[in-house]
């Protein structure tokens, strides 16, 4: 009855059901589901997508380089043809093989390719395979290929071997980065750079300590303050290298990693066609270098649209680095600083074997040498000649050497004995003993190299890696420009690309209602701030349409934290018939919730109000009912009068009165005062939240003076939206008119050393000045704004003489003239260095006035922008700028 259900067939074909071995094959349909799929789990993980720790690559990859090395002959070969052979060791393929082959060759370290391989900058694919050639870098096969330290398996139909890891003594892992997603599991290790991770391996074998952080083939620039060692939750934000040609034009050099030129122009004609920004045109002149022409549309800042740029387009990408390799057959989750020690410790572990190997070939072959002398200069070979077997010749030759045994490493065995009787006569014949004895010496003092570097492993590590970096590091430095990046907000820097209306007594506000009051431009992602007669606020997100209560007094933009606007307003308290006033700030709200700016008495409104940009306070004329018991019914307010407080205080007390009008008397001035402005170095931004060097109280009339490294000056305002790149800057501060500046140049002309003294004279804003000369070679050295600068200024007379050195006020030095004149010589002889001191401190003198005699003060003038320091002046002609010296 147990097999009754069971197919006819079975039974037919007399298939025991009850055995042991068909209940053994009896397997549930769930259980066959939950083993394929971790098997197939497995296989994708181990065998396709995570790269192994060991060599740092993935299957198909060891595959490729394996199979180039089995064809390498020095010259290049088909990449149909790697294909073909490496099809023999992988599975899967020739689209796979050739996909990644590609990957590998475009990102120029271990392939010397030939032909059109494509761009990964501008995303164009490579030239059929047939087209293109490949073979292996010198750089390849210097530090992957070595037959001797390589484990190996049968390939996938056991026809080939193949390695089950290579031998790679290098991070090769973290030079390319990887990315690759499996079943459940991905990876994403950014690449770094090649100078960077030896100089790494370096300081972990010298137990020092080390950053790493990633480098990217495109350039651009990173923020790496959030990277966390490339570890899962870490984040790095690249970006585009933008520069401003003029004020109608920028170009964008560099691309961010993981986009190209096509995605990114895409990207900012999408955020155009949005609104988000507005340009006229995008030029993609893209040739050797990338190069992306962004014309704007008229009006449009040059500073804003970068920021805006990097808001809305592809210009800045966020990637969340995940560091996952196969470690002992498993996937394991690290940071990229584990990694590079693992993989450094390989590399001493695979130096030392090589070591090892080179040791015991030498020993293996010092043997010989010595038996081979001993053999023939003792003439054993003679003794052979009476042997009637072979047993014979072979116990005759091993009793000769016995006197000789005691001083060898090893027991002499038969087959040393059969390599001896190898020997030919001719040989035998031309034996030179003097010039066995110099083979030996040599292969005794390269084994005494050899047993001295396995005795010190970690010198001789280093000394390899110091070796590949001086071989292959040439033309390998950084990219890719580590900067901090300041937070852009969308909603400061989008362009307006909407009109926001007003319907006042409905109550309606939106960029739909055409036909209502134009308030003014606004962005479809900003908030709108609306008050109401009865003392209500609100923000709310911009619509198409929206309500937002009746009879609006005032509707605008609002701008979070925004604490220089401030309003002024007038009320009435319904319950106590009392007229308040008031003055608040509006920085951060509720979105959609509504504030009452009154006591909250019902039927309270709003009878005088003002928004003020700058916190400017007027002046109020303040009218009374003609009915009321006031003896003054008519009086002037002054709003300065008032502090101003938060938005739910509720106020002074303006009068008791019935008001009948109130009107305003005068406009006010700012109570504010000036912005205190500072400028963060890290980011090349001004703002006001004390982040950075402090620059000043600045007053809408301020200006900031920039000095550049090339000998121009500009003046600029104090917006925060401009940009100032960090390295061209050698001095930045508040703008002073009858401020001096001190400058000392080379003029490539005369090939002297000039310093000048002058005023700004200009005043023009956004435009760059030249000031020394414009000779081809001409370089501005240092520049100061200190009142009393000081130099030590060292020179030789000859190339024998020893160095002058003196001390040299350059106030003194030259008169102070315009900012186009040449300046005084510093001296006509060759300097060796300039060292910026500190400014002189200078004695005011007693000063005789009318009622007394002042005492004599110190003054202590201000410092420089950054702290001094030497500079040395290898050649005369050759000096560097003001940002690789180290000035100001």
């Amino acid at each position: 009855m147990e097999n009754e259900n069971l197919p006819e067939n079975l039974e037919e074909n007399n298939v025991d059901l009850t055995s042991k071995d068909a209940l053994q094959e009896q397997v549930a349909v769930a259980g066959l589901y939950e083993n394929w799929f971790l098997e197939y789990a497995s296989y994708v993980i181990l065998e396709r997508a995570v790269p192994a720790v060991e060599d740092g690559l993935k299957p198909v990859q060891r595959r490729i380089l394996h199979a180039l090395k089995e064809m390498d002959d020095g010259r290049f070969n088909k990449a149909a043809n790697v294909i073909g052979q490496t099809m023999q060791y992988h599975p899967h393929g020739d689209a796979s093989i050739n996909d990644a082959m590609v990957n590998l060759g475009q990102k120029d370290l271990v392939f010397d390719c030939q032909g059109n391989w494509g761009d990964y900058r501008t995303g164009d694919g490579a030239a059929a395979a047939r087209y293109i050639e490949v073979r292996l870098s010198k750089f390849a096969l210097d530090v992957i290929f070595n037959p001797q330290t390589t484990e190996w398996q049968l390939s996938y139909d056991g026809r080939k071997k193949e390695p089950v890891s290579l031998p790679v003594k290098f991070p090769l892992l973290l030079a390319h980065g990887v990315e690759g997603i499996a079943v459940g599991l991905s990876t994403k290790i950014m690449p770094h750079n090649f100078v960077e991770l030896i100089e790494a391996s370096i300081s972990i074998l010298k137990n020092k300590p080390f950053e790493l952080y990633p480098d990217f083939l495109t350039g651009g620039f990173v923020d790496v303050s959030n990277y966390q060692d490339g570890q899962r939750g870490g984040k790095i934000r690249v970006r585009a290298k933008i520069e401003e040609f003029d004020k109608k034009t920028l170009i964008i050099k560099d691309i961010p990693f993981s986009t190209t030129t096509t995605n990114l122009i895409e990207s900012i004609i999408k955020a155009n066609d949005a609104g988000k920004i507005k340009i006229k045109k995008v030029i993609d002149n893209t040739a050797k270098d990338v190069e992306i022409q962004v014309q704007l549309a008229t009006g449009v800042s040059p500073d804003v649209t970068i920021d805006a740029l990097y808001a809305f387009t592809d210009c800045e990408i966020s990637i969340s680095p995940n560091a996952c390799v196969i470690i002992a057959d498993k996937p394991h989750f690290v940071g990229v600083s584990d990694i590079l020690k693992t993989c450094t410790q390989q590399t001493v572990r695979l130096l030392e074997r090589e070591l090892e190997i080179r040791r015991d070939e030498l020993m293996e072959k010092l043997l010989f040498s010595s038996l081979e002398k001993i053999f023939i200069e003792n003439r054993i070979y003679r003794q052979i000649e009476e042997c009637e077997t072979f047993e014979d010749v072979i116990a005759t030759v091993d009793k000769g050497l016995e006197p000789y045994k005691p001083d060898f490493y090893r027991e002499i065995l038969e087959e040393d004995i059969l390599r001896l009787l190898e020997i030919r006569i001719k040989r035998i014949s031309k034996f030179d003993a003097f010039k066995a004895d110099e083979l030996m010496k040599r292969l005794q003092d390269e084994l005494a190299e050899v047993l001295d570097n396995l005795a010190n492993i970690i010198r001789y590590s280093i000394e390899y890696f110091k070796e590949i970096l001086k071989k292959h590091g040439k033309g390998r430095e950084r990219k890719t420009e580590i900067r901090n990046f300041n937070t852009i907000s969308a909603a400061v820097v989008a362009a307006n690309n909407q009109k926001l209306y007003v319907d006042r007594v409905g109550g309606f506000i939106g960029y739909g209602l055409k036909k209502e009051e134009f308030v003014m431009d606004c962005s479809d992602i900003d908030d709108i701030i609306i008050f109401r007669q009865d003392g209500k606020c609100m923000v709310t997100k911009v619509q198409e349409k929206v309500f937002v209560g009746k009879d609006i007094i005032y509707v605008s933009v609002f701008k979070k934290n925004d604490d220089r606007k401030v309003y002024n307003l007038v009320y009435f308290d319904a319950k106590s018939g009392v007229s308040y006033v008031k003055r608040f700030k509006v920085t951060a709200v509720t979105r959609d919730r509504e504030y009452d700016l009154t006591a909250g008495n019902p039927k309270s409104k709003i009878l005088y109000f003002t928004a003020n940009e700058n916190g400017e306070a007027e002046t109020i004329q303040v009218n009374l009912t003609a009915s009321c018991t006031a003896r003054v019914k008519q009086f002037e307010y002054d709003f300065k009068t008032l502090l101003i407080k938060g938005r739910d205080s509720m106020g002074n007390v303006l009068t008791k009165y019935p008001v009948r009008k109130i009107i305003q008397k005068s406009a006010g001035v700012s109570t504010l005062g000036g912005v205190d402005i500072y400028y963060d170095e890290n980011v090349g931004r001004l703002n006001r939240d004390e982040h950075g060097k402090y620059l000043g109280n600045f007053d809408a009339k301020d200006n900031i003076l920039v000095i550049y490294n090339d000998g121009q000056y500009e003046l600029t305002n104090f917006e925060l939206t401009n940009r100032y790149e960090i390295k061209d800057i050698m001095v930045l501060t508040k703008f002073i008119p009858d401020s001096i500046i001190t400058a000392v140049y080379y003029d490539g002309g005369s090939k002297l050393y000039y310093a000048k003294r002058f005023r700004i004279e200009t005043t023009t804003i956004d435009k760059k000045f030249l000031f020394i000369s414009d000779e081809k070679g001409s370089k501005l050295t240092l520049a100061s704004v200190d009142v009393y600068p000081r130099i030590e200024l060292s020179y030789k007379k000859d190339n024998s003489s020893p160095a002058i050195v003196e001390e040299i006020n350059l106030d003194e030095l030259t008169d102070i003239r315009g900012w186009k004149a040449m300046g005084a010589k510093l001296t006509t002889f060759k300097v060796q260095s300039i060292k910026p001191l500190e400014p002189r401190v200078v004695e005011i003198e007693q000063v005789e006035t009318s009622e007394n005699t002042e005492n004599v003060v110190e003054i202590e003038l201000p410092k420089k922008l950054i702290e001094p320091e030497e500079i040395d002046f290898p050649e005369l002609t050759d000096v560097g700028t003001g940002e690789q010296l180290g000035l100001f």
